[in-house]
């Protein structure tokens, strides 16, 4: 019989990304929503999905949801960034009550926000977490709690990446948010650091399918498992704008500022904006996730080339006229070794 997954947070962007790649693996795919039929909707190209209707806040939904789910891919987060701090303890909370009842695997996927400057430039699995922002502090926590739970027998398993950009719901990160207008044709780019500083991307599809080869050899993986994933590390940061002007066909594209003033004026009324303004210590200093650990155990990592995945990205937000839309299946290659 097929394994059974179920995914928390399926109309997301890493939540869909999973959803598609176990799918493409044989995995049965059943998926939690508040509103089952406009999540159906919203998702026409998961005719697959057995969706489930509840509340990730609800313990009593997931723990229903879970009955006989192998694995419990917990991708759900507050929209629009709205009240973090009362709802992503109490919803990993009910995932890891779920797990623990069920016997399935949790699978997190980590961010950089764990760490402060003291961890940089180069993270490590065994990086110190010491955050220095609210949302951190967070993020956090829920690591900590999912590595206690895993000391109880719920087994854990966690893949960290830089700034998510594409996929399927590519509409909620710093690419989207920050550097392009979602829906509207490029008349500039925005960046928001210095150019000379790098930064670490994650393509979702690549890193959802990461995540589909690593359950391939669960037999293989400790109680508690981390991994760092390197996705596109661009040196010069700068190279993600030029990116985006090659992949448009643009390349005498302007490239501003990301006008950071405005978002400081704004935050106290805009929580969205509160967030980004919090994560810019990110932007100022080299942040590099070491996938060493991955690459040893996978032998490489699934890889899709920046032009390739940030036309596609540019496409799913409307962004590129149709005659330079790009499919993003099947584009993805292996890369062999570490980011060292």
């Amino acid at each position: 019989m097929a394994s059974t997954a179920l995914i928390l947070g399926a109309t997301g962007g890493f939540g869909g990304e999973m959803a598609l790649a176990l799918h493409r693996h044989g995995w049965q795919i059943r998926a939690l929503n508040r509103n089952p039929k406009r999540a159906a909707k919203q998702t026409p190209d998961m005719p697959f999905v057995d969706w489930v209707k509840g509340d990730a806040m609800r313990a009593e939904d997931v723990r229903a949801a879970a009955v006989s789910a192998d694995i419990i891919v917990h991708a759900v987060n507050p929209p629009g960034y709205r009240n973090w701090a009362g709802t992503v303890v109490p919803m990993i909370d009910n995932t890891i009550a779920a797990a623990r009842e069920t016997g399935a695997r949790i699978v997190f996927p980590g961010t950089v926000y764990n760490y402060g400057p003291d961890a940089f430039p180069l993270l490590a699995e065994t990086s110190p977490q010491n955050p220095k922002t609210r949302k951190g502090k967070l993020r956090a926590e829920m690591e900590r709690r999912l590595h206690a739970a895993s000391g109880e027998g719920v087994p854990v398993l966690i893949l960290r990446a830089g700034d998510f950009f594409g996929g399927r719901n590519a509409g909620n990160n710093w690419f989207a948010q920050g550097l392009v207008k979602p829906g509207k044709a490029l008349r500039a780019v925005s960046y928001p650091g210095p150019h000379h500083v790098g930064h670490n991307w994650a393509y979702l599809p690549d890193m959802a399918e990461t995540v589909a080869r690593l359950l391939m050899r669960a037999d293989e993986l400790s109680n508690f498992e981390s991994f760092h994933f390197s996705g596109h590390w661009l040196e010069q940061g700068i190279e993600m704008a030029d990116a985006i002007r090659y992949a448009a066909r643009k390349p005498d594209l302007p490239v501003k500022r990301l006008p950071w003033f405005a978002l400081t004026l704004l935050s106290p009324f805009v929580e969205t904006f509160r967030e980004m303004r919090e994560m810019r210590y990110l932007w100022k200093k080299p942040v590099k996730l070491d996938n060493s650990k991955l690459a040893a155990f996978l032998g490489a990592e699934p890889h899709t080339p920046l032009d390739i995945a940030v036309r596609a990205t540019l496409s799913e937000l409307g962004c590129i006229d149709a005659n330079v839309r790009v499919s993003r299946s099947a584009n993805v290659t292996l890369t062999e070794g570490t980011i060292s």
